[in-house]
């Protein structure tokens, strides 16, 4: 393999879709940490959520994060291209306790496997265009909902109440909508979440997907 910003192939791009609390970042940290951030780069979906800086902060959380509109597609489509070319992106950075954007970003490299994890990785067909592979993490929606709460609330400063609500008013009715839909759209469905047997059998498809490309 040549040097990365120099690739002479396609990086091979997974999608992982799958409502909140489904495991999809279970997968992608899980294939990240079998090859090493030197063969598997990762792009949150979560941190391309548009900026927000125009609205009241007490406005924010009223804003309905469940739904395709939410999200700067340009700008992650411009970004997964410029990854396929070997070229090196700025990642925005989401602050979930503030409802936008960060003034920081991430920087992050080309790689041979590149992995875009969100709600709706498989819902732009411009996004869907450039995968190799697509997998949708389908878990019981009792599950979702409980592993929701315990993140909100831990890792966001949510109250119960809050989650609660937002879930009834717009996780649930979109999910049904939009998200879950988008199973037709996966080459891969996991039908009991993130768990040991298939997660092996992606790590095999990458390992050989490494393996070609280092004897090339």
């Amino acid at each position: 393999m040549r040097g990365m910003n120099n690739i002479p192939f396609q990086p091979f791009i997974i999608g992982v879709a799958g409502g909140s609390g489904s495991g999809k970042s279970t997968v992608s940290q899980q294939v990240l940490a079998a090859f090493g951030a030197d063969m598997v780069s990762v792009v949150m979906q979560d941190d391309y959520y548009c900026d927000q800086s125009h609205l009241a902060p007490e406005v924010r959380p009223e804003q309905n994060y469940d739904h395709p509109n939410a999200f700067e597609w340009p700008l992650l489509v411009q970004h997964v291209q410029a990854l396929r070319r070997g070229e090196s992106i700025e990642m925005p950075e989401y602050d979930f306790t503030l409802h936008n954007r960060s003034q920081r970003t991430i920087a992050v490299k080309p790689a041979p496997v590149i992995v875009i994890e969100g709600l709706f990785a498989l819902y732009d067909a411009d996004l869907r265009d450039m995968m190799s592979l697509k997998i949708y993490v389908d878990t019981a929606s009792d599950v979702r909902f409980i592993r929701r709460m315990q993140r909100d609330i831990t890792e966001r400063g949510r109250s119960v109440e809050s989650v609660v609500v937002q879930y009834m008013d717009t996780v649930r009715p979109m999910h049904k909508q939009f998200i879950e839909p988008t199973k037709r759209n996966a080459d891969v469905i996991f039908p009991h979440g993130a768990n040991g047997p298939a997660i092996d059998v992606i790590t095999a498809k990458v390992a050989s997907v490494i393996k070609q490309l280092k004897m090339s």
